[in-house]
């Protein structure tokens, strides 16, 4: 167990204990509460039979005596929930140092079939690269950090400028764990995404509905003129000339009803919405631990504001929560006869909005980005042995990738076994073969998955790591689709048939190609001949990558081209066992271990036939 994790173990431990504390405390103070109001009042009540002053006083004490234990007990309700919230955000964060999946919550849905490398490399989805460093509250947040972890062109200079913020953010632990307890504040519990996209729809809608202030202020004072008529033929029995004025001011009314009511249904639905982000930037606007210059350009839409967000989205939040009176329909009724309500709650609400429209999808954007950033920033700051990686430009050194001691950020660490690995020149391909699990499909997801970060602007898996920027294409965990009706081998050509014209494309970035057990889906001869004739077409060419297959033939073509470079994985027998090392050697792979692999599942094997010459 790391320095680290022994640490955070126990501040757990402190916390739990902590907040076991308070709810005994809770728990007493209920108690004693319940002794105040019982004994209290009949403490009262006698006092006040013998002497009726002494009897409002004792219950004037009781009443006060109350009053602080409920202030109290609140008190310490409040505590509780802060300590449990901060409790969960430190066991998510052992969760996330020991891989514990079942933790770490839900997880975001794969990529689409033809995404270039987002399903290959585990990048989302299940036991995915995103839900092992995803903190976001909001739906926003969320899909920030899926776009910018499935990013097909990479940019050198957005990657950098997120490397310079991730790298401030590493170190502003408690800042980042005190944002996350105000967001989870805000919630009130609930485990659902913020909806932002939808406040910025509602902030659109209702646009072409106008309702003039004049009308307004005419059936309101149509309104009182109701309420008066009313109230006089009901006490003094005047005619009930109510009624002639009801009539149009109820027509009116029910006129515009019919196009507001829809946006202020949606308005009371949005009450929640709008407190969640109100409470998060409240903490942003203290400037508590926002101190970095490029955390504070970052935020400035949101610093530099002439008034401050969260107010402004408290006030239209407040707005939003009188309109949720249309849930009582007797209360909304009564309100609505005796004053034009909906409708000047509307043109309230109108008015809101266009204060918000101009600041509101800035700040949701400076939002984003803040929760896509603040998960690589736990990332890095969990996994402090990561390095951040050097991102060169195109024929800035002779190399164009090096990494060492590279390893795979989804295994753990307890079983990982780290490789050294390196392509000197545009137009190189690394052919890897070896045996049956001897790790060459988790070592082309290696180099994958640690690209990927590294064009984020994240920290890779390694000691070091240079590397030019490359679009990234991947051919490794393929199926047939039996509902488009296609094999595994058609579905297969298809997808290296899109990888040579995505690097045969004029003006994109160099490709960086990953192939696992290329053609695995036809027979051995066809196989070699479309394999030879496949990697002839890769080398030389503005890419680069590696090629993982079981043809021993294939490694033949390094005498063919000086471009093709032969590494390997391999195995020992030990006992009658076999033992892998995971280890990448240099030159082709000299051993196999099909055959062994089903004599010891008991399979009936043939013993391989010998020449005689």
């Amino acid at each position: 167990m790391s320095h680290r994790t022994k640490n955070l173990w126990a501040y757990l431990e402190r916390l739990k204990r902590q907040l076991d504390g308070l709810e005994t405390r809770s728990r007493t103070l209920s108690r004693y509460r319940q002794a105040t109001m019982v004994l209290g009042g009949l403490l009262a009540v006698v006092g006040g039979m013998f002497n009726a002053g002494l009897g409002w006083v004792l219950l004037a004490i009781v009443i006060l005596g109350f009053g602080v234990l409920v202030w109290g007990h609140r008190r310490i309700a409040s505590g509780i929930r802060r300590r449990r919230l901060w409790l969960q955000i430190k066991t998510v964060h052992q969760a996330r140092i020991d891989l514990d999946w079942e933790q770490l919550g839900a997880h975001s849905p794969p990529a689409d079939a033809d995404h270039p490398f987002g399903n290959d490399l585990n990048v989302v989805g299940p036991r995915s690269l995103q839900q092992l460093i995803d903190v976001s509250v909001s739906q926003g947040g969320n899909l920030r950090l899926r776009q910018w972890l499935l990013e097909t062109a990479p940019q050198r200079e957005h990657a950098l400028k997120r490397r310079t913020l991730i790298r401030e953010l590493k170190g502003t632990s408690l800042f980042r764990d005190k944002l996350s307890l105000h967001a989870m504040l805000a919630s009130r519990d609930k485990a659902d995404l913020w909806e932002g996209d939808r406040l910025l729809r509602w902030l659109r809608a209702g646009e072409a509905v106008n309702v003039p202030s004049r009308l307004i202020w005419g059936l309101s004072v149509l309104a009182g003129v109701n309420v008066v008529l009313f109230l006089l033929n009901q006490l003094n029995g005047m005619p009930g000339y109510w009624v002639f004025t009801f009539i149009p001011y109820a027509a009116i009314y029910l006129l515009y009803q019919s196009k507001i009511s829809p946006l202020l249904h949606e308005a009371a639905a949005l009450e929640q919405a709008l407190s969640q982000f109100a409470g998060a930037f409240s903490y942003l606007e203290s400037r508590r631990y926002v101190h970095t210059p490029a955390l504070v350009d970052l935020l400035r839409p949101l610093l530099g504001a002439h008034q401050r967000p969260s107010v402004q989205l408290k006030h239209i939040a407040r707005v939003t929560s009188a309109a949720s009176v249309r849930g009582n329909p007797l209360v909304w009724l009564i309100l609505n006869v005796a004053v034009p309500w909906d409708l000047l709650l509307f043109n309230k609400l109108q008015r809101c909005k266009q204060k918000l429209a101009d600041g509101l999808p800035q700040w949701l954007e400076v939002w984003y980005d803040l929760e896509a950033l603040n998960s690589l920033a736990g990332f890095a700051d969990l996994n402090p042995e990561y390095v951040f990686p050097t991102l060169i430009e195109e024929n800035e050194t002779a190399t164009v990738l090096t990494a060492n001691g590279l390893g795979h950020p989804l295994i753990p660490k307890a079983k990982k076994v780290r490789n050294d690995f390196s392509i000197d020149r545009m137009g190189r391909v690394t052919l890897i073969t070896g045996s049956n699990m001897s790790g060459k499909s988790t070592f082309l997801r290696t180099l994958g998955i640690n690209l990927c970060l590294a064009f984020v602007g994240a920290p890779v898996n390694a000691k070091r790591f240079e590397s030019q920027v490359f679009e990234v294409f991947t051919s490794i965990q393929l199926s047939d689709s039996l509902a488009d009706g296609f094999s595994f081998f058609y579905a297969e050509v298809r997808r290296l048939k899109r990888l040579l014209d995505r690097l045969q494309r004029p003006g994109a970035l160099p490709l960086f190609f990953l192939i696992d057990e290329i053609f695995r889906g036809t027979n051995n001869r066809e196989r070699l001949i479309g394999s030879r004739a496949y990697v002839r077409a890769l080398v030389d060419q503005r890419g680069c990558g590696a090629i993982s297959t079981h043809d021993l033939e294939l490694v033949q073509l390094e005498a063919e081209f000086d471009s093709i470079d032969n590494r390997h994985f391999r195995e020992s027998i030990e006992h009658g066992k076999m033992k892998f090392d995971y280890t990448l050697h240099p030159g082709p792979c000299p051993t196999t271990n099909a055959l062994h692999i089903m004599r010891l599942e008991g399979l009936p094997v043939e013993a391989p036939e010998v020449s005689v010459d």
